[in-house]
């Protein structure tokens, strides 16, 4: 199934910006681009040319089909182009507003989401890409936690923790059939709790998925995304992997949120919310 997530809509005006120096490059957790000298990119740093074009059965579970992971995907360690214009400077940079009309409708809002479009805040932040270089990206989020998701994603910078996309949700990947190949890291997303009645945290923009693939989601036989199996393995340890001792739980751990990787009847790797739901 191809990960959602959404936006909001309203009018909006200033908020906050903040920058700081860029950090030396530790060479942990980015990677490197190809050498130029190279005949052939590592497999892995550069997308598939068949990326999101490959729909998966549906089964039973209203999920796609769990099928082996790809060998191009298995390290997963490319960026896809940017949400948005870079954000001036050269290194954490953050701008925070009300959501601007124009934002809210290209995202899943509608009037029955359970929040207000006046309440969603369009967040805009700096990352490090699996390509070590600096990417701006985008978030719908409620406004009550944005400011604390800018200091999260400024830890994530000083750790040069990887991510390859992170932009808002749009209406028609919704209906899209699953290709089980997304990794977009998204917060506001207006749709219903996964097998239950209700919406979910993001539909609130109070939680975030952070890099789905290399951190899936498992319950018994389904696991989100479909192609993403090969990362259940946490032993192996992967550019972009979210790990109990890691950089990515630390800065959540630090503004009072709950991790999915710590629940019980379910894993859910990526999933981070203010309620730990």
């Amino acid at each position: 199934m191809k990960l959602v997530a959404a936006l909001a809509v309203l009018v909006a005006l200033v908020g906050c910006s903040t920058q700081e120096p860029t950090p030396a490059p530790s060479g942990a957790t980015a990677t490197r681009s190809p050498s130029a000298t190279s005949s052939a990119p590592e497999p892995g740093t550069t997308p598939p040319d068949w990326l999101f074009t490959r729909p998966l059965p549906v089964t039973e579970t209203g999920f796609g089909e769990v099928r082996p992971t790809p060998r191009e995907l298995r390290v997963r360690r490319f960026n896809l182009p940017d949400a948005v214009p870079q954000l001036p400077g050269r290194g954490f940079a953050s701008r925070v507003q009300r959501a601007p009309r124009d934002v809210v409708a290209r995202s899943t809002w509608r009037p029955a989401c359970p929040v207000r479009a006046d309440e969603l805040d369009w967040v805009r932040i700096t990352y490090r890409g699996f390509d070590g270089r600096r990417h701006s990206g985008e978030l719908l989020a409620h406004r009550h936690v944005s400011a604390d998701l800018v200091r999260v994603f400024r830890a994530l910078w000083r750790a040069d923790f990887p991510l390859e996309e992170v932009r808002i949700t749009e209406e028609r990947e919704l209906d899209l059939p699953p290709t089980g190949d997304g990794n977009n890291t998204s917060a506001f997303v207006c749709r219903p709790t996964r097998g239950e009645s209700g919406y979910s945290e993001h539909a609130y923009g109070r939680a975030i998925d952070v890099n789905p693939f290399q951190n899936p989601y498992r319950k018994g036989e389904v696991v989100i995304p479909e192609l993403a199996s090969a990362y259940l393995d946490r032993s192996d340890r992967r550019p972009g992997m979210i790990t109990e001792d890691g950089p990515v739980v630390a800065a959540f751990d630090a503004i009072g949120w709950g991790w999915g990787g710590r629940w019980r009847t379910l894993t859910d790797l990526h999933h981070f919310a203010e309620r730990n739901r």
